[in-house]
């Protein structure tokens, strides 16, 4: 499947998942589609993955309030029953809405508690540089994520003992929780301050699948890799892309049938 079908099919569920279970974070879901699309079409092995290979790809997300992203892309590369998204955040599902990886094959770790995933991202990958493995560790964290000081430990941490096979890609949407990250807490200049901290560093269009794609096979023999991945928070739907409304609220009436006549006109 090519990756930009992917990524349209993974809005496209992720609409019918968020609506049906009247959860939130939908701009967030659908801010990172691109980036999930990419990375399970591109650096995934989807037999590895289905039968818990030790060598396969280990794709991590932080930010797990975009959780439904990764379960959509999982039951459309065929890890996980199709059937079972309709379960999303229904009592008793496998399928919370923060995503979790009990029962659930493919998703390496539970996560929510913005700045842990990458912590155990690194230490994932500093596992398998110690078992002589060879897997790829990858992670997706949010730039309001980043003014976790966890987030700093980790960058340093993961120079230190040179992961070079980690590769972090932060969804620089440019709205948090609260409102902008350059409000809440500016950040400044990502790319620059990774590549003080020692990392091999690069800014992209995260909504561009061959940039995304040659940025994320660019990697350093001896550092870790931060992807600084430009996004809009509700990509897709234009009444959501950059309206921080829509870190909350759920698509119900008029809304929802909007959201899925804008998503048809653009299916590739």
């Amino acid at each position: 499947m090519k990756s930009e079908i992917l990524a349209w099919n993974i809005r496209r569920d992720v609409l019918d998942m968020v609506h049906k279970a009247h959860a939130s974070h939908i701009g967030s879901a659908f801010s990172i589609a691109d980036i999930v699309a990419v990375l399970y079409s591109y650096f995934a092995d989807i037999n590895q993955l289905k039968t818990g290979d030790k060598e396969r790809t280990r794709i991590i997300l932080s930010k797990g309030h975009a959780g439904a992203a990764i379960y959509a892309a999982l039951a459309e590369i065929g890890i996980m029953d199709r059937s079972e998204l309709q379960t999303y955040g229904t009592d008793g599902s496998k399928l919370s809405c923060h995503v979790s990886h009990n029962g659930v094959k493919g998703v390496e770790i539970s996560t929510g508690s913005l700045g842990q995933g990458v912590g155990m991202a690194a230490g994932i990958a500093l596992a398998g540089k110690k078992a002589g493995l060879n897997y790829k560790t990858f992670v997706i964290a949010g730039d309001g994520e980043c003014n976790e000081g966890s987030v700093w430990e980790m960058v340093l941490f993961a120079r230190q003992q040179k992961l070079n096979r980690l590769t972090m890609i932060i969804d620089r949407n440019g709205l948090q929780a609260l409102g902008k990250t350059e409000e809440i807490l500016d950040m400044l200049d990502l790319e620059s301050k990774f590549k003080s901290f020692g990392w091999n560093a690069r800014t992209v269009n995260g909504h561009d699948h061959a940039a995304l794609k040659e940025a994320l096979q660019d990697a350093d023999e001896d550092k870790p890799t931060c992807i600084i991945a430009n996004t809009v928070k509700g990509k897709g739907v234009s009444f959501m892309e950059n309206n921080n409304l829509w870190h909350y609220r759920d698509p119900q009436g008029e809304d929802y049938a909007n959201a899925v006549n804008e998503l048809e006109r653009q299916r590739p």
